[in-house]
């Protein structure tokens, strides 16, 4: 499943492609992905400026002119390709450059679900093979308060997140730090690739119980800045390369994110330690029904 730096990259791909465009035209060419389109979705949606382009955890949001706001999760095999129209027109909008893609970047078009085509004559196609992705059009002033946001943690990158904050949420907590930090209450966005990511980075072991991140009044200890600090390099290298390709997800130019090349425990077991010095082996075990990859040596 797409986590934060894929999400991010499908985001910057797509600002880049619809910011001040028009939607012309919506092909709607199934009444339903994971759940049913929202009533009247084309008819909604034709006619529409996109203003920006954010990004909340694992979700697109795209701002409509008239306060409403498109939100898409792509589930596990959603991508967005991006292309221009049959006769070549060059879209000339605000921000809206869409270069040389190659709308077949070997997808099958059987998958192709929603096409939406601006008055500039861009084409961004939603493809998903498994159909576990959705599309919701929301009120833009009551958004956060909508029950796919309001209990969302602190975003990672962001300046709401701080060592204080994170060892509050962590003080007292039983529970394995990775599951800790797999809860999109505490911190958003984060999913099972790079959380063993940086929990390597910060010599941290998946299994310890969360609250040992927090000293005893709640206060952030030595752990806590590590793993802090270990979330946001990973979090920003990996936005860096385009994400990790492991299986289906591709940018929306058809390319391949490059991350997974610098995976340092992820789909790394029997693997010798990266760690200078150390001498262990990659170990994976299974926490909640996912694969963990962890160093039992340096991480403890």
């Amino acid at each position: 499943m797409p986590e934060l730096p894929e999400v991010e990259t499908v985001r910057a791909s797509l600002e880049r492609a619809l910011v001040g465009e028009r939607l012309q035209r919506i092909d709607l060419r199934r009444p339903n992905l994971r759940f049913p389109f929202p009533e009247r979705f084309a008819e909604r949606l034709g006619g529409r400026t996109i203003e920006a382009v954010t990004r909340r955890a694992k979700y697109l949001r795209l701002h409509l002119d008239g306060g409403e706001i498109l939100v898409v999760h792509l589930g596990m095999t959603g991508r967005f390709i991006l292309a221009m129209a049959a006769d070549g027109r060059a879209s000339t909008g605000r921000g809206a450059v869409v270069g040389t893609y190659d709308r077949v970047s070997g997808h099958l078009a059987q998958h192709d679900h929603v096409v939406f085509e601006t008055a500039a004559g861009a084409l961004v196609t939603y493809n998903d093979p498994r159909r576990f992705g959705y599309m919701l059009l929301v009120d833009g002033a009551t958004i956060e308060s909508h029950p796919l946001f309001r209990a969302l943690g602190a975003e990672p990158l962001g300046t709401t997140l701080d060592a204080g904050a994170l060892a509050a949420r962590a003080a007292g907590r039983r529970a394995d730090l990775k599951a800790f930090l797999m809860d999109q209450r505490n911190i958003a966005g984060l999913g099972n690739i790079y959380v063993c990511e940086a929990l390597f980075r910060a010599g941290l072991s998946p299994r310890r119980r969360a609250g040992t991140i927090a000293g005893r009044t709640g206060r952030p200890n030595q752990k806590t800045e590590r793993l802090l600090a270990g979330v946001r390099t990973v979090l920003s290298e990996a936005v860096a390369a385009g994400g990790s390709t492991l299986r289906d997800y591709r940018q929306p130019d058809g390319t391949s994110g490059a991350f997974q090349d610098h995976h340092d425990v992820y789909d790394r077991e029997g693997a010798p330690c990266r760690r200078a010095g150390c001498p262990g082996t990659i170990r994976r075990v299974v926490q909640a029904g996912r694969s963990t990859f962890y160093c039992p040596c340096c991480q403890t």
